[in-house]
């Protein structure tokens, strides 16, 4: 017998779970691409997608996923022969600098490992070490999807600063915009990239890249960049057409517009704040579960985790079988384990993770858990109990006592 019918419940780190809003708004006729309505809407959509990034600057929307917006931002800040650096904790900092590598850019990696943030004081070495300003930009992810590790940027530029190098700083948000605090003109980021299939809720295929006037002068002085992947029209467009390089994605935009309605109306703060207190919510059920049992966070530290995805580890084979328990006997399915491969577990089967971003709340979260808690019993996985218990805790507003981690590992109970 499954207990998996009725509404399933996609708890990865995008696509996010999409808003009953959202798919109303996309759930329409194709419209005039021309003029009227829809030249209006699109239009009147800037100032709110800038309000969430927090920037001052522009913006210009492409019709891709978050790999397309990689080699867009790349496309118009940096050359064949240029040089970037990538300060790299994980995956999606290792694929931008693919993306690069693809555009006949050289790239220079600092590998900070699977666990840990990137250290500022290390990218200002780089930099100062670079006296013929070979290197154009910093490419630096906020959050990496797969170890969920949040990265700081505002002291990444501060470090910049201090090194007097003129490199543009670009910022991955794919991951976090919408869903972590990010302030892109506080921060001083010249160019952030991101999608709209996780924090703005929307399905995937649109791709975004905000820029300031640092950016936009380097794009000035480029010889030559893409018809398609030139931000100039898509950001100062004279006609309609030109916002997409051709014909509107019209149905994603209908939805990004209600998605932005719902941002508004909630406020970032509130966004961020709701983030934070989920994303809590599943460390302290985490940290019942591994008191007595195999269960690690990825991240150690939880100043650094992200609020909107949590990379876990179980262990081979344990981690593949929750996830096949908790799809297949209870409608939620997890995300996968990406670039995480250990020694006997080449395939990173041992990892998986939680997507905690966009249109989630407490239920929701609470929901996901009990999940995982029935699997890990149906499974015979050694853990502790009352990890929901906890979680419940953070969720109400008090602090969760960890009763069972007390009694594994002689920690005082909280």
């Amino acid at each position: 017998m499954s207990l998996a019918q009725g509404r399933p419940y996609l708890a990865i780190p995008g696509p996010s779970v999409m808003p009953e809003e959202v798919l109303r708004a996309m759930h329409r006729s194709s419209p005039n691409i021309y003029e009227g309505a829809l030249v209006d809407m699109v239009r009147g959509m800037v100032p709110d997608l800038k309000y969430v990034a927090q920037t001052e600057g522009r913006v210009a929307i492409y019709i891709c996923n978050g790999h397309g917006a990689w080699e867009a931002a790349l496309a118009n800040v940096v050359g064949e022969g240029d040089t970037v650096l990538v300060p790299a904790t994980g995956r999606f900092g290792f694929g931008w600098a693919d993306m690069a590598n693809g555009l006949g850019v050289e790239t220079q990696i600092i590998d900070f490992g699977l666990k840990t943030p990137l250290d500022p004081a290390r990218v200002a070495e780089a930099l100062r070490a670079d006296t013929d300003r070979r290197i154009k930009a910093v490419l630096a992810t906020h959050v990496d999807t797969a170890t969920s590790l949040r990265n700081d940027l505002a002291a990444l530029r501060r470090a910049m600063d201090e090194t007097g190098h003129p490199a543009l700083l670009m910022a991955d948000c794919v991951a976090s915009l919408g869903c972590e605090e990010f302030r892109m003109d506080a921060w001083g980021v010249d160019v952030m990239v991101t999608g709209s299939q996780k924090g703005l809720m929307v399905p995937p295929g649109l791709g975004f890249v905000f820029f300031n006037d640092r950016a936009a002068s380097r794009r000035a002085e480029m010889k030559r960049v893409s018809r398609y992947w030139d931000w100039v029209p898509r950001s100062e467009p004279e006609f309609f057409y030109q916002f997409f390089g051709g014909t509107a994605p019209t149905h994603h935009l209908y939805g990004l517009r209600a998605a932005l309605d719902l941002i508004r109306e909630e406020g970032l703060d509130a966004i961020w704040s709701r983030h934070a207190r989920l994303a809590r919510a599943i460390w302290a059920a985490a940290d019942v579960w591994g008191s007595a049992g195999p269960l690690t966070l990825n991240i150690a530290d939880p100043a650094v985790r992200s609020h909107a995805v949590t990379a876990l580890r179980l262990g081979a084979p344990h981690g593949a079988r929750l996830r096949e328990w908790t799809a297949n006997s209870a409608g939620v399915t997890l995300g996968i384990g990406l670039g995480m491969s250990e020694p006997d577990d080449p395939s990173g089967t041992g990892f998986f993770r939680f997507g905690h971003m966009g249109h989630v709340n407490a239920h929701m979260i609470l929901g996901l858990l009990g999940v995982v808690e029935a699997g890990l019993q149906a499974l015979d996985v050694p853990h502790g109990r009352g990890g929901v218990a906890a979680a419940a805790e953070i969720i109400g507003g008090g602090t969760p006592v960890l009763l069972n981690r007390a009694a594994a590992g002689g920690i005082p109970a909280e």
